[in-house]
């Protein structure tokens, strides 16, 4: 939400690029440009192989150029094989080897690091599809006489042409002011080698818009001509846009990530005629119910401590950056009472809402988008990240929602290996993990912007009938005729024994694994320090694939575990926990994970490795009704129930598959004081007690999770 997904913000100097440099010859008859031919050819990462650089001589001149960055020419500095780009802090050295070949190339990156970059060809294959683009803003009226500002950016050769094109719109609260020619070309380089009029604009009351920020601004219902929502700002941004904006050809498409995916949705909803193809993603959806604010009840403390003042303190959006490790922080406040009244964010609107009205009630549900998804209006593209640390549920519940509706087949859905817009950069990574490819670049190349063209441009090429999944542990692409797939799939359960193991078949006694929860001492969600959200050097964006080893130790929470795999099973679609538990206290928390454990021998130092696959929260008091809490009847045995989200996973022949379970995620999630209060937001010190969990696994209370595999 808070993240825009990858930013450009750091501009050419934080390019990281590694180049061998060759030795010039030693004569003085060879001329300028034969020098500078040793040094042309293809350059790669040596850690991300799909980046490629192209070295390149024109007008005899040296130039560089990849698919993302302008062809820039490069100049030479004192000092044997040194370069620089002008009015750039671009620096460029080649290494040759000992026979006077140039074999890699290596340039500091901002904050001192250096990307190298290996050498693989001597042909300097063209890699740049820069399109250039002119600039332009603007302040459109809407209907209450509030004007919105919105940067305009069209290929400049259209000018000339008159052309006609789409417009492919982005808004936004996190400000336009930085858009560009450089930065839509590198942020999308597929749909802006394509070419569109691309406008992005402030939201109402966010930097140069006018008017007042809602966050998550309800969709007014039976609207008069007075009411405003974001559906009604979009569709006066686009009347406006097609009015004034010459040579576009009547079609518009909007995209977003995060909260831009949640305004991208707001396009579909009472959408203008001109809107003729939507992107959300990751996009919020419900914020109470598996979104940014809160999981199934559970307070997402840090989160919402950040970025209500990031939002809402200003309007613009300083992040909120802390020293503290943010655990000693939430700990030492007690409760999210006393951490606001700390922080001085108290009367912030959103903040007001998460002290004084934590159950799900009106305010919340009128913000939920779901609610509105009863009919597709336009075709709409959904696109989520597995590992997705803010918004995973949106993009499932959104598709969930309009697909019983698709009778033209005009919805699809997209989920790959992704953290929060993880899509958007070229890399075959998340933290450790390695994919094998540059899974983003293959969904923008033949989904996203195939997608676009074939409904704003008329074009062939999208050939998706519904689902695309990126499968895990395999790392291989399927698609699917729905989601979850039903066709080839079957139901499958995996039991928790009182053995702490765990499988395929119920278990067949009596028993139970106990632990104590203390709030005194939660279950850090992540490796500690914990920075703020997006403070510096925080680990937040990868903490849902760190190791769980750093808390699988712990004597407060239960593991159970499968033998050593020998054969590899998947896991596929919607992965349900049903869990039978007690407590001594009169609420409390539930936390499972779904783990997969790397044999110790796994290569690349994954040997031992605890990858969580699926994962979730549940609140005690709200196992009934999240309208009406109540408090849990100390030591009765209780069903809960409640989803861990999807996943499209294989446990490789040799893992284990674990399930742990756990009564606090801390400092992500508020400490339940498992005492039941009426308001947790203001739980009493005197009210956080440790308490005695007991997970049952037995013929009568056969916990276990629940989800599809192959037939």
């Amino acid at each position: 939400m808070g993240d825009r997904g990858w930013s450009v913000k750091s501009g050419l100097g934080a390019l990281l690029l590694c180049m061998a440099a060759p030795v010039w010859p030693q004569t003085g008859s060879v001329n300028p440009s034969e020098k500078l031919a040793m040094y042309v050819g293809q350059y790669r990462s040596a850690d991300e192989p799909d980046i490629v650089d192209a070295i390149l001589i024109k007008d005899g001149r040296l130039f560089i150029e990849s698919e993302r960055m302008d062809s820039m020419a490069l100049t030479p500095q004192p000092g044997p094989d040194r370069f620089s780009v002008e009015d750039s802090p671009m620096r460029v050295t080649f290494v040759r080897d000992a026979a006077g070949l140039t074999t890699s190339s290596t340039s500091p990156r901002s904050g001192g690091r250096v990307f190298q970059m290996e050498r693989f060809s001597d042909r300097p294959l063209q890699l740049n599809h820069f399109r250039e683009y002119t600039r332009d803003e603007a302040m459109i009226p809407v209907r209450d006489g509030v004007k919105l500002h919105v940067v305009i950016l069209r290929p400049k050769e259209s000018e000339k042409t008159g052309d006609p094109l789409p417009i492919l719109m982005e808004r936004t609260p996190y400000g336009v002011d930085e858009e560009s020619s450089y930065s839509v070309n590198s942020s999308k380089p597929e749909l802006a080698a394509s070419g569109y009029i691309f406008v992005f604009g402030d939201i109402r009351g966010r930097y140069k818009s006018e008017g007042t920020f809602v966050m998550n601004r309800p969709v007014v219902e039976h609207k008069t001509k007075n009411d405003v929502d974001e559906t009604t700002d979009t569709n006066d941004t686009i009347d406006w846009l097609l009015k004034n904006l010459p040579n576009n050809n009547g079609r518009v498409g909007v995209i977003g990530i995060s909260y831009p995916g949640f305004l991208a949705m707001m396009a579909g909803i009472d959408h203008h005629p001109a809107v003729k193809a939507i992107s959300p993603q990751a996009p919020m959806t419900n914020i109470w119910i598996g979104d940014d604010f809160f999981h199934n009840g559970a307070f997402r403390e840090t989160y919402g401590f950040d970025y209500v003042q990031q939002l809402e303190a200003q309007k613009t959006d300083v992040r909120v950056d802390s020293s503290e490790d943010t655990f000693n922080f939430f700990l030492k406040n007690v409760n999210f009472a006393g951490a606001a009244r700390s922080a001085g964010m108290s009367d912030l609107p959103t903040a007001k809402e998460f002290l004084n009205q934590p159950e799900y009630t009106e305010f919340w549900q009128a913000m939920a988008v779901e609610p509105h998804l009863t009919k597709v209006e336009v075709p709409t593209l959904e696109v989520g990240g597995w590992w997705d640390q803010e918004d995973m549920w949106g993009t499932q519940a959104e598709y969930r929602a309009l697909e019983p509706h698709d009778e033209n087949h005009e919805v699809f859905l997209v989920l790959g290996p992704w953290n929060h817009g993880g899509w958007v950069p070229t890399t075959q990574h998340l933290g450790a993990l390695n994919f094998g490819s540059a899974t983003g670049d293959t969904y923008r190349k033949t989904i996203e912007a195939p997608f676009f063209e074939k409904y704003l441009k008329d074009r062939s090429g999208f050939d998706l009938k519904d689902t695309a999944s990126f499968r895990t542990g395999v790392n291989q692409w399927e698609r699917y005729e729905a989601w979850p797939p039903k066709e080839g799939f079957k139901g499958a359960k995996l039991y928790l024994d009182s053995n702490h193991s765990l499988g395929f078949t119920a278990p067949l006694g009596e028993g139970k694994v106990e632990y104590v929860a203390d709030p005194s001492n939660p279950v850090p969600y992540r490796h500690r320090p914990i920075q703020s959200t997006y403070g510096q050097g925080s680990k937040w964006r990868t903490w849902l694939v760190e190791d769980q080893r750093f808390v699988s130790g712990r004597k407060d929470l239960a593991n159970f575990t499968t033998p050593a795999l020998d054969h590899d099973v998947t896991v596929t679609g919607d992965v349900a926990a049903d869990l039978f538990a007690a407590t001594t206290g009169s609420d409390g928390d539930w936390i499972v994970k779904l783990i997969d454990v790397y044999p110790d021998d796994a290569p690349d130092g994954m040997g031992g490795y605890q990858l969580m696959i699926a994962d979730e929260i549940l609140r005690g008091r709200y196992r009934n009704s999240f309208e009406k809490p109540e408090p849990v009847k100390p030591g009765e045995v209780v069903e809960y129930r409640w989803s861990l989200h999807g996943a499209d996973h294989t446990f490789l022949k040799g893992h284990r598959i674990m399930v742990e379970v756990q009564s606090s995620w801390f400092p992500l999630y508020d400490r339940n004081p498992q005492t039941y209060v009426p308001n947790i937001m203001a739980a009493p010190s005197n009210t956080y007690k440790p308490q005695t969990i007991s997970i049952y696994g037995s013929a009568k209370y056969p916990s276990h999770l629940e989800f599809e595999t192959p037939e």
